[in-house]
């Protein structure tokens, strides 16, 4: 029997994972697209919570399936749709273009953020 205890979390439809590594945003991201999925993105206060759960418990800083577009320099979903949810830490986002990516902070909050740093795998399914 595989030891998922705390490695899985369901909230409503959405089921979240995480492996405890942490890697860049591309790798992080294909890690969850082999698996079956893509990284976690909230769309609501409850399933923001689930993902801070991991954050806390690996007591690392997580991407979110969260990217900067090129032309409006809104931040959406990796599949162009807009964000109906969002938790930004004050101020955030603050990145000017340079931070394309999105982090989630221990308290939950999120922050841009440049993508070639290592931060926590979270996937979604």
């Amino acid at each position: 029997v595989l030891a998922l205890t705390g490695k899985i979390r369901e909230i409503g439809s959405k089921i979240f994972a995480s492996n405890g590594k942490a890697v860049d945003f591309a790798s992080a991201l294909q890690s969850c697209e082999k698996a079956g999925g893509t990284l976690a993105t909230p769309a609501n206060e409850e399933e923001n919570k689930a993902i801070a759960g991991f954050v806390k418990q690996y007591k690392q800083y997580a991407y979110l399936g969260f990217k900067q577009c090129e032309s409006s320099g809104q931040f959406k979903h990796l599949n162009g749709r807009p964000l109906n949810y969002t938790k930004w830490y004050r101020y955030e986002p603050n990145g000017k273009g340079k931070e394309k990516c999105v982090e989630m902070y221990t308290d939950g909050s999120w922050n841009d953020k440049r993508c070639n740093l290592s931060r926590l795998i979270i996937c979604e399914f």
